[in-house]
């Protein structure tokens, strides 16, 4: 064909008006034949392995040509797995994100190959504070308390995944519009996450989300008989408290936005976020907005923004302290709770660590990692640790690590959190770079803070986020002086 020939449209056959070829109908027919074979030959799993090689060579490439697609693949997994855990059993799905994490070091290393990956973005204090974390959980496996490497090995995520997200996304999330790019798949998979736990409530769950009640959580998630939704993720409080902190951060992200229907989008993900964040039923979670907001009201360093701020947020807490409006609905009612000091699940709480006070007092170093909480009875059904619930993360962590290890937890979180907002006030000039890190910063916070009740921070997906936030958070300095122009490839 020579150039510029014209070419009729109604003489070119494209999309759908190719298979009124014979030779193309036979093809159909014969791909369908030899998948239905395969199907019956092979048997459903060995079918969908034969089936989805292809679809994970497509991804390698992708992976291997921009490794950030492994990040953003990693987050969008914390979000599913442990949902995912009630459809397969008995298989250790958590062993794909640690797959994948390792998969983008990999791609990293591959695809700067001849140029050598460069590795200054990585040397930044929270990496070597991520490091002594690692180091101290890897020391856990030699504490004399410890009982069980199984143990260990369940519990890995409370400093394994930090140790790997946060080199990676001081690596690949180096520009504005990265951290753009980012800020919207965590908006997307938010939204999806209240769209499960919207169809949960009005619709009902499914087989196997029913079969998980049933196996002893409807006692916690079924009150009243009323359900407390999950979504996809690991439970109610996992789910309320994520949605919080994705409220808040989304929320004064789309301040930063110029453009309408980016400011649109990040507000309805906020919208929704909050709405998951009540139909979940999780009464520590309203701390997130509250201390959130109230940290972003002192960062903008605007007497009349933060005298604003504050009696907004005294409103809401008068409205839950000291009324009963909205007593009538199961939301509200459950959420009032969380400000009663003489609520009677608190006072259990309160009990319980009491007791494991007495019974860390002579350990410095803790039960050991997986060894705390009901959890630990898959591999320790009569250790005493094992017996009482820890709720809070901070409990669990305080149980497992003991008190060395929690100071130093805590030592690391203030130390982001202050540092992060001394940069914002001081020392970073980019307006629309105040407001994102901002976002990021009152999220810490607010998360901080319901972690105290729930064991909210280290859990997936919100501690995968959390990492990556702490990362983003410390290198603000680096994303000031970026300009953050377009790349050749969106994800590049």
């Amino acid at each position: 064909m020579t150039t510029g020939q014209h070419i009729n449209p109604f003489e070119y056959n494209t999309g759908s008006s190719r298979l009124s070829s014979p030779r193309a109908v036979l093809l159909v027919i014969m791909i369908i034949s030899g998948l239905a074979f395969l199907s019956a030959k092979l048997g459903m799993m060995s079918f969908a392995v034969s089936v989805g090689l292809p679809l994970f060579l497509v991804y390698g490439y992708f992976l291997f040509t921009w490794p950030v697609v492994g990040l953003y693949t990693a987050i969008a997994m914390s979000f599913v797995l442990i949902g995912a855990g009630r459809y397969v059993k008995d298989v250790p799905v958590g062993l794909g994100l640690d797959a994948v994490l390792i998969l983008t070091f990999i791609a990293l290393f591959i695809n700067k190959f001849k140029e050598k990956v460069d590795w200054s973005p990585v040397n930044k204090d929270i990496t070597y504070l991520s490091l002594i974390w690692f180091g101290y959980s890897m020391f856990q496996l030699v504490n004399p308390e410890s009982q069980s490497v199984a143990a260990w090995f369940s519990g890995r995520g409370v400093a394994l995944y930090m140790f790997l997200m946060v080199p990676l996304t001081l690596l690949l999330i180096n520009t504005n519009r990265k951290l753009d790019i980012l800020l919207y798949v965590w908006g997307a998979l938010s939204i999806l996450a209240t769209l499960k736990g919207i169809m949960q409530l009005k619709i009902g769950l499914d087989a196997a989300e029913q079969g998980w009640l049933d196996d002893g959580n409807a006692k916690t998630h079924v009150l009243f008989g009323k359900l407390r939704v999950f979504s996809f993720m690991s439970d109610a409080g996992q789910f309320g408290g994520n949605q919080a902190y994705s409220a808040v951060v989304s929320f004064i992200f789309s301040m930063a936005q110029t453009d309408r229907k980016k400011k649109w989008f990040f507000l309805i993900v906020s919208l929704l976020a909050f709405y998951g964040m009540i139909i979940s039923g999780t009464r520590g979670a309203i701390s997130v907005p509250l201390a959130g907001f109230m940290l972003f009201f002192i960062l903008r360093k605007n007497i009349r923004v933060l005298s604003i701020g504050v009696a907004i947020l005294a409103v809401v807490f008068v409205f839950f302290k000291y009324t009963t409006i909205g007593q009538g609905n199961d939301q509200i009612r459950r959420m009032r709770t969380a400000f009663d000091p003489n609520d009677a699940s608190l006072q259990v709480r309160l009990d319980n660590q009491k007791l494991l006070k007495r019974y860390l007092a002579s350990r410095p170093f803790g039960g050991g990692i997986g060894h705390g909480g009901v959890k630990a009875q898959k591999y320790l059904p009569n250790a005493f640790l094992s017996q009482i619930a820890t709720d809070s993360w901070y409990v669990l962590v305080w149980v497992e690590m003991g008190i060395i290890g929690l100071l130093l937890h805590l030592f690391i979180l203030f130390y982001t959190l202050i540092r992060g907002t001394w940069l914002v006030m001081f020392r970073l000039k980019d307006p629309k770079l105040k407001l994102k890190i901002s976002a990021l910063i009152a999220g810490l916070a607010g998360v901080m803070v319901a972690s105290y009740g729930n064991a909210v921070l280290g859990a997936m997906p919100t501690g995968m986020l959390i990492y990556t936030s702490m990362a983003i958070i410390l290198n603000a300095k680096a994303l000031d002086k970026s300009t953050g122009e377009p790349v050749p490839v969106l994800i590049k």
